[in-house]
């Protein structure tokens, strides 16, 4: 058995410390990582150590709290970004589908009112409105992936409408001929419309519109992470300031002071854009989609209640039903006097803006068409029927129903462009509110985390 032998030094020198097992040096340190845990331990408990550590967490924050500002920024502006490209557009190719099938049903009936052939212009506007039908269905349905009930909706009119135009196609060829029967489709094809197509239409709609309101709402969301972070960012560097100043007795330290302002000036531009931008966005919101919105059902329900004026005739004396719909939806749009209902609504959202004159001018053509009706009514009950539908379908005459329809829908169209308009120019104003938001908070973070580290810097030199 071999044995080691220790010889011992010179007399008066220390007895030398006892090996370690296993591995010694560094290799070991790394295999007992509790030994390392404790050295991280005993050097933040010294002042050096303790300026190290508060250094790297600043540096991290400053990071962590610039990637969610500009992140949260740059979310606000795509947000708004897709409305003006994306949402509004698909919301307003919704309400074109409603419309346009709403004004084709009116213009159909309208039609069957004349004697002999339809007018051209009649049959321009029918043929005109179930294009335009068509192209804005394609456009809603681009977006309808992962939406099952706008797919659905949209299935129901793909399916539909080409029923009715054949249903409409068929009235028209017995109505050339002089057969009564060719009013028996138009009710038919009618029915068709209001029971199937137009609430289909109508749900769609609602459904683009309420994905609109909703992605408005996201854009005037607050970002609470994003500012918290920046908040306790802007928190923990006062703290390390003050806590220097009691260390060092040095008022400042330049690095550090730099981080604040970086800090404090992302804080007030992002406060300021983001306070301007839900703004414009409430603004666009409230003037435009929400104003668009009631000024399209106005017009829906004026368009419905056309078509169930001219029905009453073509039904010679069994149209009480449609006359029925007829006072419903006259009252929906604005009552007898068309001052209240949706238009009295739409009036009060208006006023001072730039639809107010056209909203004005709807409202007085409203009050005359419903004079008008109430003198069609009084020639078909009296046994004049021709006068009944000359006064009806003829918008050449100052008094009659046709005209004053015309000049109601030809008002309400341009209150909608109006509407329109607003809300592209707030929404736009709300986007250019954030312009260099995010990339300007992501560089002020870089500039708060490196003037950090430089400030502390200096502070652990003067420990060496």
């Amino acid at each position: 058995m071999t044995s080691t032998v220790t010889r011992p030094g010179p007399p008066g020198s220390p007895a030398p410390p006892p090996a370690p097992e296993g591995r010694g040096g560094i290799a070991g340190l790394l295999e007992l990582p509790g030994n390392g845990v404790r050295a991280v331990v005993r050097s933040a408990a010294t002042t050096p150590g303790r300026l190290s550590v508060i250094a790297i967490g600043i540096v991290l924050l400053s990071l962590v709290a610039g990637l969610f500002g500009a992140l949260a920024a740059q979310d606000k502006k795509d947000t708004i970004n897709g409305l003006i490209d994306h949402r509004e557009p698909l919301a307003a190719a919704a309400q074109q589908v409603y419309r346009a099938l709403s004004d084709a049903d009116a213009t159909a009936a309208s039609s069957f009112l004349s004697i002999g052939t339809e007018p051209l212009p009649m049959r321009q506007r029918y043929e005109r409105d179930v294009a335009e039908a068509g192209a804005a269905l394609a456009k809603a349905a681009s977006d309808s992936s992962g939406v099952d009930d706008a797919a659905e909706q949209i299935n129901t009119l793909g399916r539909e409408i080409p029923v009715y135009t054949g249903l409409i196609e068929t009235a028209r060829t017995y109505n050339r001929q002089g057969y009564p029967v060719g009013a028996s489709y138009l009710r038919e094809a009618s029915e068709l419309m209001r029971a199937k197509i137009l609430p289909a239409a109508q749900d769609l709609y609602r459904i683009d519109t309420d994905r609109l309101a909703a992605e408005q709402d996201d854009a005037t969301g607050f970002p609470w992470l994003a500012t918290a972070l920046l908040l306790a960012l802007l928190a923990a560097l006062i703290v390390t300031q003050v806590h220097l100043t009691r260390k060092t007795n040095r008022l400042l330290n330049v690095g550090l002071v730099v981080a604040t302002v970086s800090v404090v000036v992302a804080l007030l531009w992002g406060a300021v854009g983001l306070i301007v931008q839900s703004s414009l966005v409430g603004s666009g919101e409230e003037d435009g989609s929400h104003q668009v919105d009631v000024l399209v059902r106005a017009r829906i329900a004026a368009l419905q209640a056309r078509a169930d004026e001219t029905l009453t005739l073509v039904a010679r004396g069994d149209g009480a039903a449609y006359e029925k719909d007829f006072g419903d939806l006259a009252a929906q749009l604005g009552g007898t006097d068309g001052q209240g209902g949706l238009l009295g609504e739409v009036r009060g959202l208006a006023a001072g803006g730039g639809a107010a004159d056209k909203v004005d001018a709807a409202i007085q053509a409203a009050s005359a068409w419903f004079k008008a009706h109430r003198e069609v009514r009084r020639l078909d009950d009296d046994g004049f029927y021709q006068d009944a539908v000359d006064t009806a379908i003829r918008d050449d005459k100052k008094d009659g129903a046709a005209g004053a329809f015309l000049r109601l829908d030809e008002n309400l169209v341009a209150a909608i462009n109006v509407g329109r308009q607003e809300f592209l120019d707030d929404t736009r104003g709300a986007e250019r509110a954030l312009t260099l938001l995010a990339p300007g908070i992501a560089v002020l973070a870089l500039i708060a985390a490196a003037g950090s580290a430089l400030g502390i810097r200096e502070r652990l030199r003067e420990y060496r």
